[in-house]
């Protein structure tokens, strides 16, 4: 499978988000406020959008948030390959802190990242989530 991760612009990473995340919420459910300014980052597999995530940024913090793929492509390692390419600029950006509020059943993932559970799970929107996080030391 020929894998093509590139940033795109937020209007087209909505489709995925809503029909992984939100399906049974109104399409608009999945914006983000931030979206216009935040990094998008798309794969594509022949062409098709099959996998996004969005990151936003805060002095030298970045926020992963929306990060999905389509249910016929999870499981490929296409997820992993777009969040260790984004970690991978974040560092040369000198960026120190990244989180985000895992789905409670993704934390296993996130830990492959170097992520750790901070704080109590809580609810939002009817799912459990954590807060993960990782701090990168100083070159």
């Amino acid at each position: 499978m020929a894998l093509t991760i590139r940033e795109i612009d937020w209007q087209d990473a909505l489709p995925v988000r809503h029909q992984v995340l939100w399906p049974d919420k109104p399409a608009l459910f999945s914006r983000v406020d931030g979206d216009e300014t935040a990094t998008h980052y798309g794969a594509f597999s022949e062409g098709k959008l099959v996998c996004v995530a969005s990151i936003y940024l805060s002095d030298d913090s970045a926020r992963l948030r929306k990060f999905a793929t389509l249910p016929d492509y999870q499981g490929r390692g296409i997820g992993s390959k777009v969040l260790a390419k984004a970690i991978e600029q974040l560092k040369q950006q000198n960026i120190r802190r990244f989180w985000c509020d895992a789905r409670t059943t993704a934390t296993a993932f996130y830990e492959k990242f170097g992520l750790a559970v901070e704080g109590r799970e809580f609810v939002k929107s009817g799912v459990c989530y954590f807060r993960m996080g990782v701090d990168w030391p100083l070159d």
